[in-house]
């Protein structure tokens, strides 16, 4: 099985910080659930000081295989990607990687 994350790695300003914070939490993530492409999010705090400041995330969504993910950038990643621009216009950046999962170990 060829399970995909799909990374995206947002640096958030802190002027807007709390305001996104709970948007993300609260309807962007269940939204990006709701496309049926991915089957669990974690959202993680990245713990470093950035130079160029503001607070950073991480946040891992799981998808079944490339062709699933593919799938979301054809069908709703521009959707998804527009409405934290036009809420948060010119108050962060965001770059993504993909990532295949080779084995996972558990305790």
């Amino acid at each position: 099985m060829e399970e995909i994350i799909y990374n995206v790695t947002i640096n958030i300003e802190e002027s807007v910080h709390d305001d996104w914070l709970v948007w993300i939490k609260t309807k962007h993530i269940p939204d990006m659930l709701a496309t049926k492409k991915f089957s669990k999010a974690k959202m993680c705090r990245v713990l470093v000081d950035e130079d160029m400041g503001g607070i950073t995330y991480s946040v891992q969504y799981t998808c079944k295989n490339m062709e699933t993910l593919q799938a979301y950038y054809k069908e709703d990643a521009d959707n998804m990607r527009s409405e934290g621009m036009k809420l948060f216009p010119n108050k962060f950046v965001a770059f993504r990687t993909e990532m295949e999962i080779i084995t996972e170990l558990h305790s």
